[in-house]
């Protein structure tokens, strides 16, 4: 029987300005394929992300549908809206904290899996949303926090930020919007999340 699966996050989770099939949740589900019962390993059941939320948003909005979506494995990736919107980044660890601390009294850690924050900066239009360097530097520092926040409680977390500098030289990428990831570059994505999901619900 398929595990129901719920993603949190902002714009990269529900695939902005890509076709639904094109997201990485959805393709995730797609990569992992049958499970040991033959079934599928997942079944998405609900995609809460919305694009320009920031993790607040996430804690005020999201985390509250969970208990009658009954989820029993999770993805998280939230932050580049903090950056942008300039949420102070001991506000972005504390609210962190919360959401997967909300996540993991409902969750073992071996079911909830974190993906960091992509540099956007690199995209066409990257600039259009604060000075680049300031912004790249943001996205370090969120990053870096959810690689402690997660660690230390033994959840997992995938590392994107240098498959999407990628965009930088290769503009099939970047989605049409000239901003977000296109499904060639949530492809990339998932050949590295889906082999460590996959190891944690087979529990090794």
């Amino acid at each position: 029987m398929a595990l129901r699966y719920v993603a949190l996050g902002d714009s990269y989770t529900i695939g902005t300005s890509v076709e639904p099939v094109d997201r990485w949740p959805d393709r995730l589900v797609a990569a992992l394929g049958a499970g040991p019962d033959g079934g599928p390993w997942l079944e998405l059941v609900a995609n809460l992300a919305v694009n320009g939320w920031t993790s607040g948003d996430v804690l005020r909005a999201q985390l509250p549908r969970l208990d009658d979506l009954r989820p029993d494995f999770a993805t998280v990736l939230v932050g580049v809206n903090d950056v942008v919107q300039g949420v102070p980044e001991d506000r972005y660890r504390a609210n962190l904290a919360t959401i997967l601390d909300e996540l993991l009294a409902r969750l073992p850690a071996d079911r909830l899996v974190t993906v960091t924050t992509p540099d956007y900066t690199v995209m066409p239009a990257g600039a259009d949303y604060g000075d680049p360097t300031r912004a790249r530097a943001g996205i370090v520092g969120v990053n870096a926090a959810l690689v402690e926040l997660a660690t230390e409680r033994g959840v997992a977390v995938i590392d994107v930020f240098d498959l999407s500098q990628r965009a930088a030289g290769d503009r099939r990428l970047v989605a049409s919007d000239g901003l977000h990831p296109s499904g060639a570059q949530y492809a990339l994505w998932v050949e590295r999340i889906a082999p460590v999901v996959r190891a944690r619900l087979a529990g090794r």
